[in-house]
């Protein structure tokens, strides 16, 4: 990785703060149905949980597409792949809801071109928006893959601690305890094809089928 200067990390602390307005704090990726059906108690289980969907679901599919889009190579198309990879309907509004509203939020940093390539795409997922993003302003392919992981997880710890309930301390430390695998597929990421994209989360994404059924809600997945 070259050395990240200070305009990646003002863009980077910006477009992924828990401030910026996505809107993630309403999603939770199916998590909310995994407490509620015991699959999800504790700390451990909410690593071991989020610490699966790193490897083996959204967060390595998110990171290749993210890097896909960070290049620019049709995005168009990738936009589509993106958006057919949910596996679910709720998982589908999680991501193209936050990616618009980045895209929507972001229009101080867009360029002119790619303004204009986002608007004729319409809907965008969230990877993809934060990538063609990155790409067109210059900002650091890795750091922006490393730091988008990291507040995902963020994301999905928060979730946690509010649903089984966690301490912050707990929080903290699941977090910390994500960082390897963070930094682990950030690496096998890089100059992955859109065809190494798989997934295997099985769990997850029937919690995420059974959460529009779910009779009390805090999260909208």
């Amino acid at each position: 990785m070259r050395t990240i200067m200070a305009d990646d990390l003002l863009h980077l602390l910006t477009w992924l703060s828990p401030a910026f307005p996505t809107g993630g704090f309403a999603y939770s990726h199916g998590l909310e149905y995994a407490v509620e059906a015991r699959d999800v108690t504790d700390g451990a289980m909410l690593r071991e949980w989020i610490g699966a969907l790193l490897r083996y679901g959204a967060g390595r599919t998110d990171a290749i597409l993210l890097r896909h889009a960070y290049r620019a190579d049709d995005l168009p198309r990738i936009a589509a792949f993106a958006a057919a990879c949910a596996p679910t309907r709720e998982l589908a509004a999680e991501t193209l809801n936050q990616g618009t509203a980045f895209v929507a939020a972001a229009k101080p940093w867009l360029p002119p071109d790619l303004a204009a390539v986002l608007a004729a795409i319409g809907p965008i997922a969230y990877p993809v928006a934060v990538g063609a993003l990155a790409g067109a302003t210059g900002t650091d392919q890795e750091a922006t893959t490393i730091a988008y992981l990291h507040a995902w997880c963020a994301t999905l710890v928060l979730a946690g601690v509010r649903l089984i309930p966690l301490g912050q301390s707990a929080g903290l430390a699941v977090q910390a305890a994500l960082e390897p695998i963070i930094r682990a597929i950030a690496e096998q990421t890089r100059g992955a094809e859109l065809d190494d994209i798989a997934a295997c989360c099985i769990a997850a994404d029937i919690g995420s089928m059974r959460h529009e059924t779910q009779y009390t809600r805090l999260f909208r997945s």
